[in-house]
């Protein structure tokens, strides 16, 4: 490991802002689930997490496009969220926080309909089908999303995989969710509204797929009052 990770991981362990449970504390009762915004950002307002943040790009960029809300980056990487939190705190942004921790424990990590947002951003589609039941928009991880997520609450997928959008929106027609935005790609379709939430960044894999010359797509869906069906 290089001496730069590693001064990262040290300070990312000094930063108020950012949770670092052990296995054993995130599956033996979490005590900061359900207290989020009591606890951790010490108010009420909405809740938006951040799913695989990598670098914490969109939720420091969520977090300066509306501070009305508390934004939450989760992911496994420490020296990636070191980036996005040092930047929180550089800039004074309390309603940013994060959360170094795997993706398939977040199910102990929040309380039911604790979250009110979530945003999944470029994740790996896992084309394989051995490999499938990792992919982050999969009927196991929407199963424990339809969970956490508050009765009106959504979920946003932003992606450079026509696969992984096609795949989503199989599962969201199968399980009778709803869609309130779809684009196939947003650049093309979405460019005369310059203000709209999938313009708050351009991620490190962004620019890297646009610069391949790949599409962007966007889904933002709920699931219904009943939770949907499988």
């Amino acid at each position: 490991m290089g001496k730069n990770k590693l001064a990262r991981f040290a300070e990312l362990a000094t930063f108020p802002h950012v949770l670092q449970p052990s296995k054993d504390e995130v599956l033996e009762g979490f005590p900061m689930a359900g207290k989020w915004k009591s606890d951790f950002f010490k108010n009420e307002r909405p809740l938006v997490v951040e799913l695989g943040c990598g670098r914490g790009e969109y939720s420091v960029a969520l977090g300066q496009r509306d501070p009305s809300k508390n934004y939450l980056g989760v992911d496994i990487k420490g020296a990636r969220i070191w980036e996005g939190a040092k930047k929180a705190m550089i800039d004074g942004m309390d309603h940013v926080g994060f959360l170094r921790t795997r993706i398939e424990w977040v199910k102990h990590c929040f309380a039911a309909g604790e979250i009110d947002e979530i945003w999944i951003t470029f994740p790996d589609p896992q084309i394989k089908y051995q490999r499938a039941k990792h992919r982050m928009i999969g009927p196991a991880f929407l199963a424990v999303y339809r969970d956490l997520i508050a009765s009106n609450g959504c979920i946003h997928l932003k992606s450079d995989s026509e696969f992984l959008h096609g795949y989503l929106h199989g599962i969201i027609e199968w399980w009778g969710l709803e869609v309130l935005e779809t684009y196939h790609d947003i650049y093309g379709q979405v460019i005369d509204q310059p203000d709209h939430v999938v313009f708050a960044c351009q991620t490190f894999y962004e620019k890297m797929w646009l610069k391949q010359g790949k599409t962007i797509t966007y889904l933002k869906f709920k699931f219904p009052e009943d939770g949907g069906s499988r």
